[in-house]
């Protein structure tokens, strides 16, 4: 049985302050839940913050990115070292916005991805297709594509932390969320492609989120839908009602 991992995305919002108010609101809320893996991916600003907020209680806290190198001249970027020094745990590799406004690749995923693996990180690769290839009937292709170079030369053994999130473009965003029937198909053709990679014991072990609209209303269809392992939760993760309320589905 995989346990599924609730994770909030909460990109570019919050200051160190608003964090920790968040934290003070949240914890209670959830204080106890044991049934699902929790985890809060905050801006770099906010992380140090958010970590001792969260000391203690059942949520971990991830980063959004980081770089693949050690360390070196790369203005503006944030190493593995540099995340584990304050006590991060997860991190989210190829979200489709790093890759649309920042020109993220499947290449530059896999190197981020064996960075992140090799620093004992649980890594949460994102995959998914934009609208005009959804609407072209690509999303197979698109899928296959990302994983397979995301994890080009990553072995199963180095990989165990490996956790996968669809994210179907369109629905970022949008208000429009995937049916539970769409997203559980779009996770078999990832199962799939994990199983050409690592094999079928990694690949039923794996565990695949959903992201994409995921809100309160919508939260108890889509965790309760077959091969739906989670979620990666944006927007409505910035309110700490409405992301316990997706965590206590």
């Amino acid at each position: 049985m995989r346990k599924k991992l609730i994770a909030a995305n909460w990109k570019m919002y919050k200051t160190p302050e608003q964090s920790r108010e968040f934290f003070r609101d949240f914890l209670p809320l959830v204080e106890g839940h044991e049934r699902d893996e929790i985890v809060v991916c905050t801006p770099f600003i906010d992380l140090a913050t958010s970590v001792e907020a969260a000391r203690g209680s059942n949520v971990a806290v991830g980063a959004q990115n980081m770089h693949w190198e050690k360390e070196g001249a790369f203005t503006g970027e944030v190493s593995a070292a540099m995340l584990t020094a304050i006590g991060v745990a997860h991190v989210i590799i190829g979200h489709s916005e790093r890759r649309q406004y920042f020109n993220e690749t499947d290449d530059t995923v896999n190197l981020k991805l064996k960075a992140a693996l090799e620093a004992g990180f649980v890594p949460i690769v994102c995959v998914g297709e934009v609208l005009e290839e959804r609407e072209a009937n690509l999303t197979d292709d698109v899928l296959r594509r990302q994983c397979l170079r995301a994890f080009h030369k990553v072995s199963a053994k180095k990989a165990a932390s490996l956790v996968v999130a669809y994210e179907p473009v369109w629905a970022i965003g949008t208000g429009k969320t995937a049916t539970p029937e769409i997203a559980s198909d779009a996770h078999a053709i990832i199962r799939g492609e994990v199983t050409q990679s690592f094999g079928e014991e990694f690949a039923n072990n794996l565990r695949i989120l959903y992201g994409g609209s995921v809100k309160p209303d919508n939260a108890h269809a889509l965790m309760t839908a077959e091969g739906i392992d989670g979620a990666l939760v944006g927007g409505a993760s910035l309110d700490p009602k409405a992301f316990a309320a997706i965590v206590n589905y």
